[in-house]
């Protein structure tokens, strides 16, 4: 061997030394190697190319588990009608023509509804009334008020208490919801001539009505109000 195979053999064994020591040796409890599919996982990082589809249904959460508050079917109009009648049947079938529909909400409106009608009516109010009552029951109240007018009479009317509200019949046909309510009231209601003079009803006496009237609105329309569209009374 001549001199330069010995130094270049010398230069090999000092790098190969040198190497180990800044490398190591791998002893069996090395931290594992690097994987970005791993740390894409954690991180909510998909890789499209390494993502195999699993069959079946993503559940995003578990399902809760039913509490008091959640009503069985049978109780759903509870408070309002019997499981089965045929009340409960109609306004099944109003809900399922709008999902946002409240009997409740409804009466407690109707009660409102009922008043301004009624003193409207008494005043003579034609454009609160056009706002409340159908075309076809507007005419009616608008030909009465006509009447009263002609007569120069004139008519008072107060509420002294509206004492039950109550859902008698409830009807979904076509895109058409219907509710029929009787109304229990006390009022004092008295019609006056040009000269003041009493022509019918007491102003000392408080008069029990009861009144059965339907309302009616247009399921699909996106006006929420319903319109008074029949309306009966007894004594």
């Amino acid at each position: 061997m001549d001199i330069y195979t010995i130094i270049f053999l010398a230069l090999a064994v000092f790098i190969f030394l040198r190497l180990r020591n800044v490398l190591g040796q791998r002893t069996g409890s090395e931290r594992p190697p690097y994987d970005r599919a791993a740390r894409n996982v954690v991180h909510g990082v998909q890789d499209n190319h390494n993502v195999v589809p699993i069959p079946g249904a993503v559940i995003d959460q578990a399902p809760l588990a039913p509490t008091a508050d959640v009503a069985p079917p049978t109780d759903r109009w509870k408070g309002i009608t019997e499981p089965g009648t045929p009340l409960a049947q109609g306004l099944d079938a109003i809900a399922a023509q709008d999902s946002a529909f409240d009997p409740r909400h409804f009466v407690s409106g109707a009660r409102s509804a009922y008043e301004m009608i009624v003193l409207a009516f008494a005043n003579g109010d034609r454009r609160a009334l056009k706002d409340l009552l159908s075309s076809e029951v507007y005419e009616s109240f608008e030909a009465a008020i006509k009447e009263r007018e002609k007569r120069e009479q004139k008519t008072e009317t107060r509420f002294v208490s509206i004492d039950r509200a109550e859902l008698v019949n409830a009807d979904a046909r076509d895109r058409s919801a219907q509710l029929t309510v009787r109304f229990v009231s006390q009022m004092i209601s008295v019609t006056r001539d040009k000269d003041g003079t009493i022509v019918d009803g007491n102003p000392d006496k408080v008069a029990d009505i009861t009144d059965v009237w339907t309302f009616a609105r247009d399921v699909t329309s996106r006006d929420p109000n319903w319109k008074l569209v029949g309306t009966s009374s007894a004594q």
